[in-house]
């Protein structure tokens, strides 16, 4: 009985042993480190010394972030207030509106078409789909699939902004660079048309053909209940803006929604180039337009447009990236994929400061 005991005990022993050597029950980053943009280690005390003291300066109730660091994520964090009202803490289960994020989200969507010929990103987008909206003026049978995704077409931003309201071009397509959220919203009706669909039934497509193949569970362009019940409220001085968006509207240009360890994914995949073939990654990434000297995007550090992406030319390679804003809502992605490095923050404040002053933290050297 005796010899049993010991020999139970000396087998306990080395289970804790060898459980120990292998790292089990310890923490994941020993350091307590994450890699910045530049591949510095930087401390997690200092990542959450910095977010708290700009979260209080901005005023901003809450966030959701994430840091990917060689392909993986390395660091999450949620923080704040989904609805300050309520006291109701953001979780991980907290949903953001992603904006403009949805832009080059779209863009990795429509690649998908393009590999199978479906769509020509150089035919006339009007040889698929006449635009009656901008019938008038015959430049709009110039613009392509091409130019909408690189906002060449010489379209506005939103024919909302101003007084009379109607859609118009400002130059001759493809020869200039102006943002454009009506451009992505011709180009989903065009893929509609296509497709022979409506709005629910290009969400259903991307769900299937997209989301469901890299897991994305919230990333959703048109909103379920479940993104409806735990979305955060968002924000403007501290006030709730109230919802201006119709949820069950495809808004290729402003509908996603997500949160960062969801929308990671698509960060990941887009870093380890899957879901894609590498002539459709080639042609995504592809600089389209150079910006010239002066423009207010290349003071901010954008080089270049790609298909969906605002490109940085940075001494090590070369980063993508877009922010969003919509009413409330403020949030931005970044990925270096040489290094396979990126970073997704989602916020609940209006024109929000913290996304990027967050990112020219993580570029300290």
């Amino acid at each position: 009985m005796l010899f049993i005991r010991k020999l139970l005990l000396i087998i306990l022993l080395a289970i804790i042993y060898l459980l120990h050597s292998q790292g089990y029950g310890q923490e994941k980053n020993t350091k307590n480190t994450i890699k910045n943009l530049i591949g510095k280690e930087v401390s997690i005390d200092s990542v959450e010394a910095f977010i708290n003291l700009q979260m209080k300066t901005l005023n901003v109730p809450g966030i959701s972030l994430a840091i990917i660091n060689d392909g993986k994520v390395a660091y999450h964090l949620t923080k704040g207030y989904a609805d300050v009202a309520k006291k109701k803490n953001v979780s991980n289960r907290t949903i953001f509106e992603g904006a403009s994020l949805s832009k080059p989200l779209f863009a990795y969507f429509i690649m998908g078409f393009v590999e199978e010929g479906q769509l020509d990103l150089d035919k006339p987008l009007y040889k698929y789909l006449p635009y009656d909206d901008i019938a008038y003026d015959e430049r709009y049978k110039k613009i392509t699939a091409r130019m909408v995704l690189s906002h060449t077409t010489g379209f506005p931003n939103w024919r909302s902004d101003y007084e009379d309201n109607k859609l118009f071009i400002s130059f001759e397509p493809g020869t200039a660079f102006q943002y454009s959220g009506e451009g992505y919203q011709y180009l989903a009706k065009v893929l509609a048309h296509i497709l022979k669909t409506d709005d629910a039934g290009l969400e259903k497509i991307y769900q299937e053909r997209v989301a469901s193949k890299l897991n994305l569970k919230y990333t959703k362009f048109i909103q379920d209940s479940y993104n409806m019940k735990n979305k955060a409220e968002g924000y403007k001085d501290g006030i709730v803006v109230g919802e201006d968006d119709d949820p069950k509207i495809f808004g290729s240009a402003f509908s996603i929604h997500s949160e960062a360890l969801d929308f990671s994914k698509w960060l990941i995949a887009l870093i380890n180039k899957e879901g894609l073939s590498k002539e459709s990654y080639d042609e995504l990434f592809k600089t389209q337009f150079t910006l010239p000297d002066g423009h207010l995007q290349k003071q901010g550090g954008v080089t270049d447009w790609t298909l969906g992406f605002a490109k940085a030319t940075l001494p090590f390679g070369s980063a993508y990236g877009h922010g969003g804003n919509n009413a409330g809502y403020t949030s931005i992605f970044v990925i270096e994929p040489e290094s396979k490095w990126g970073y997704v923050m989602f916020t609940n404040a209006n024109q929000s400061q913290l996304p990027m002053v967050f990112l020219q933290y993580l570029m300290t050297p």
